[in-house]
């Protein structure tokens, strides 16, 4: 592993700029490694999860909802953010059954991802689920969600044509790929009885 030092910048002042019910903005002041300081502004965010949902045919469970800061309709795989004190897995299941009535047999961990890096803490997991069963929903007040199968290579072609944006949606395209490939394994667990 290479030697970070020359990289590391060192925090020296710290200020909240918005406090919200979600998410929140902070702005550092740090001493660069040059001994200069800088400005950081960033999101505060909880952290997320988002789930591969993989039917019994092979087909994906794929959502589409209206994102407010792009005034516009996304296709997605499911997601949302973690409850204070909630692990990952937890808030993958929960999750998937709230916005896709899917409850799992089966769960792996693929990765974490920083889709925003630059100005965010945002942490997603990643999740696959297979043996899913269909319930209800339940919905958090102001969510709007369709929820559809898709075959992989229908999302691929969307992608290529660059009508699949979510950044979120696009890694777990490309675990499944790499995984269906063999070359980037899942370590696939039951769910406890």
């Amino acid at each position: 592993m290479a030697d970070d030092t020359h990289l590391i910048e060192t925090p020296l002042q710290s200020e909240p700029l918005l406090r919200g019910s979600f998410l929140h903005a902070q702005r550092d002041t740090v001493r660069l490694p040059t001994g200069d300081t800088a400005t950081r502004e960033y999101v505060v965010h909880p952290g997320a999860v988002m789930v591969v949902p993989i039917l019994d045919d092979g087909r994906l469970v794929m959502e589409r909802q209206y994102r407010w800061p792009l005034q516009q309709v996304l296709l997605e795989f499911p997601a949302g953010k973690m409850d204070p004190g909630e692990d990952a897995l937890t808030c993958a299941a929960r999750e998937l059954a709230e916005e896709t009535g899917y409850r799992a047999a089966e769960w792996a961990r693929a990765c974490v991802m920083h889709n925003a890096a630059a100005y965010s803490t945002e942490a997603i997991e990643v999740w696959f689920a297979r043996g899913l069963s269909l319930g209800e929903r339940d919905l958090d007040h102001g969510e709007h969600i369709d929820v559809l199968p898709m075959a992989a290579e229908e999302l691929e072609a969307l992608a290529a044509r660059g009508e699949l944006t979510d950044a979120k949606t696009l890694i777990g395209l490309l675990w499944l790929s790499r995984w269906r490939a063999g070359a980037w394994p899942l370590q696939w667990q039951p769910v406890a009885a």
